[in-house]
Parts: C-alpha cells; sequence; structure tokens
C-alpha cells in the first residue's frame, strides 16, 4: 500500500514521517519525497489515525487523484531543482519531462496545478530556483556562473535579474545581507 504525503520536501520530513508512521506500528517498506509504502494497513490502525499523526507534524495523506498529480509535480520538480538529482534528459524542457514522467499532457497538467496552487508550475520553478541560489548563496559555495550552469539559465545575467525581480536584492546584495529572507520548500 502506498501512502501519498503532501508537503514532504526533504531528508528530515522522510525521517519524520516515518518515526510517526512507526509509532503507529505500521511496516514500512520504503519512504520517499511525497510517499511512504507500508505492507498493509494493520486493522488496529485506521487512516484516519495515519493522518492525525501526519497533520501533527505538518503533513496530511493526499487521496484525491488530481491533487496526486499536483503533488507528483512538486515532487518531481524539487528533486530536478533542489536536489539536482538529474533526472531530466539533456535539452529536455521541463514540460517534456512533466509529460514522460506522469503520462498526461503537459497543458492538464499545467492547469491542475495553476487551479491547486494558485501559481503556475514556470513560478514554482522560479521559486525554487530562486531558494535554491539563496542558500548557496548563504553558504558562500559556487560562483554566479556556477549556479546558473547548475539550474539551467541561460546566462548569469539572466539569474540576476530573475532573483532581482522576485527578491528585491542583487544576488551580491542578498549575500552581505545580515538578515536573510528564505522561505520554506512547502510554503512555496
Amino acid at each position: 500500500m502506498i501512502l501519498t504525503i503532501r508537503n514532504m520536501v526533504c531528508d528530515r520530513c522522510k525521517r519524520v514521517v516515518r518515526e510517526e508512521l512507526e509509532k503507529l506500528g505500521l511496516t514500512l517498506t520504503r519512504v520517499d519525497l511525497g510517499e511512504a509504502e507500508l505492507d498493509n494497513l494493520p486493522p488496529a490502525v485506521s487512516l484516519g489515525e495515519v493522518r492525525q499523526a501526519l497533520l501533527a507534524n505538518g503533513f496530511d495523506l493526499i487521496d484525491d487523484r488530481k491533487q496526486l498529480l499536483v503533488e507528483h509535480i512538486k515532487v518531481l520538480l524539487i528533486n530536478e531543482i533542489q536536489y539536482l538529482k538529474g533526472e531530466r534528459h539533456a535539452n529536455e524542457n521541463v514540460s517534456t519531462f512533466l509529460e514522460r514522467k506522469l503520462g498526461y499532457d503537459y497543458s492538464y497538467l499545467s492547469g491542475l496545478f495553476s487551479a491547486s496552487e494558485g501559481q503556475t508550475v514556470e513560478k514554482y520553478i522560479i521559486a525554487l530556483k530562486i531558494e535554491k541560489v539563496k542558500e548557496w548563496l548563504r553558504y558562500d559555495e559556487l560562483t554566479l556562473t556556477e549556479m546558473a550552469w547548475r539550474l539551467s539559465y541561460s546566462s548569469v545575467h539572466h539569474l540576476s535579474n530573475q532573483f532581482r525581480q522576485v527578491t528585491g536584492q542583487t544576488p551580491g546584495q542578498f549575500r552581505k545581507a545580515t538578515q536573510v529572507d528564505r522561505r520554506a520548500l512547502d510554503r512555496l
């Protein structure tokens, strides 16, 4: 049985979900971003109890087919942008990647995402990229050129302009700032 779980965006999330479900006595075979697989749901544990344990930690079960697709879109994009998983083929655009991974036409996926999240897939991707750039800037890990390349920007200028549009600061200003304005991925 596979449980699809909203707001799982990092390895810590996976650990918390695993711990909470094991506290309920569930035997898990796999926990990934957005999913937990178990052998079966014991009769002593209801889905309501599972949902309550997850809600107490900022997660939720998803049982609607359309919401499942939206969550899968988020997980795929987080894996590609935040964790640089590289499942996208070279020169494959995001729309083709999502179609290939999910088996639906991109216009359907895009409309579904926009209706559910109140923003387009493109705006979500930009938000993910900007949060990744903020992380790299804060820890001074990469040059802007390396960041632009890793996040598939056409140029450093494009990355800098987009960063300024979203944050109101240049990357250099952000790097020097003492107050850091970073957003949790589940709040994008």
